[in-house]
């Protein structure tokens, strides 16, 4: 195969040499030592336009995607921001979304858990408490009698109308004094969606901590875990010490999740992680080793992932998106590289060129190929072949 020269920032172009070895087939049952959810992205359809009336959904490609994670022994976080939840993904699409992929996983004993929020109130206005409330009563009681487990998802609604920690109190405090099985609580942060700024009532987030420790304490039994995405390793192994014995800390830190998830010798993490869509491979064969009781063999695999991962999330972060898709469509797994809202391109092609090529390096495409076919022509695309 011949190399492909790659735009960098600079400017200028290098040449890359594409592996011939992409990892091969590998299937298991789900991970033992960790509980591990991929929030998995959507597949737009080709006819996705602003004048089709709403978001399009390539539900074929979209499902395979889920029972491609399950079989490798991830779990699914389905509908949650990696599936443009909030930019793009409406309520009504993802509430289809949630149906499908949950009727999907009972055929196979996947696991999945749905993100249920606040989303079908209209943006860009002031909305009380109590249909803030409602509007997470709706969704919560969707995702349960679809027979999943629920992601109480951080509301961009919520974080406009509170006034005081007290507000996030009796919001959450009334939904699981309702949830019918224990919750997943949310904590995104402003770097993931600038909108949740000040989210549990503080700007400091050693007291948004004590805020959102003290709703968890007060429901134990009713919280599952609570999913933080703040990009601060040592503030997440905080946070897991202090949480009630039986509640999981879920890393959603796209950044320090192999040293969070091997743990510090007595704390670990399970995660619900975003950069799971595109090394779904690697962190399978990671948590088999997990398993098998090879903590360096663990990190051994994961730990050259991070490159890859915090290209994909460096700022502005909430634009990931448009890497992971990029490699689904560079992989294989769908017919074109499109997101909801054209957010296709809120990436520089310099920054989609190095995302293909740290992909590559780590035998993520199983077509090698097929990939640097698809790079090149997305690169002509642009005026930047050769």
């Amino acid at each position: 195969m011949n190399g492909i020269r790659l735009p960098s920032a600079d400017g200028g172009f290098r040449l890359h040499r594409p592996s011939r070895v992409p990892l091969g087939p590998f299937t298991r049952g789900p991970a033992r030592s960790r509980v591990l959810y991929c929030a998995a992205h959507v597949a737009t359809a080709p006819a996705a336009t602003p004048e089709a009336g709403g978001p399009a959904v390539d539900w074929e490609a979209t499902l395979a995607f889920r029972h491609r994670l399950w079989a490798l022994g991830l779990g699914v976080a389905e509908a949650m921001d990696t599936a443009q939840r909030g930019m793009g993904l409406d309520w009504p699409a993802a509430a289809e979304l949630i149906r499908r992929s949950a009727a999907e996983a009972r055929t196979v004993g996947g696991r999945i858990v749905c993100g249920a929020g606040t989303d079908q109130l209209p943006a860009g206005r002031l909305h009380p408490l109590a249909a803030i409330t409602a509007a997470y009563e709706e969704q919560l009681a969707y995702v349960e009698s679809c027979g999943a487990g629920a992601v109480l998802m951080a509301s961009r609604a919520l974080a406009a109308a509170a006034r005081s920690p007290e507000d996030y109190l009796e919001v959450y405090g009334g939904l699981l004094r309702q949830s019918t099985r224990p919750v997943v609580l949310h904590w995104l942060g402003p770097m993931f969606d600038p909108e949740l700024k000040g989210y549990w009532g503080h700007d400091d987030l050693d007291e948004a901590t004590d805020v959102v420790l003290k709703i968890v304490s007060e429901y134990p039994e009713r919280v599952d875990g609570i999913k933080i995405s703040l990009l601060d390793a040592e503030r997440e192994g905080d946070l897991r010490r202090r949480l009630p014995a039986g509640v999981r800390c879920y890393t959603g830190d796209d950044h320090h999740y192999p040293q969070l998830i091997a743990g510090d010798g007595e704390f670990a993490s399970d995660a619900l992680l975003g950069i799971f869509d595109p090394i779904a491979p690697i962190a399978a064969r990671a948590a088999q080793a997990l398993d098998l009781g090879d903590p360096a063999g663990f990190r051994a695999l994961l730990d050259p992932t991070v490159a890859l991962a915090r290209h994909l999330f460096a700022p502005p972060t909430r634009h990931y998106k448009t890497g992971i898709v990029l490699l689904a469509w560079l992989a294989g797994y769908q017919e074109h590289f499109t997101l909801l809202g054209g957010h296709e391109s809120a990436r520089s092609l310099p920054h989609l060129a190095t995302a293909y090529e740290r992909a590559d390096l780590l035998g993520l495409f199983p077509d090698p190929e097929l990939a640097t076919d698809r790079m090149r022509e997305l690169l002509a695309a642009h005026g930047a072949g050769a």
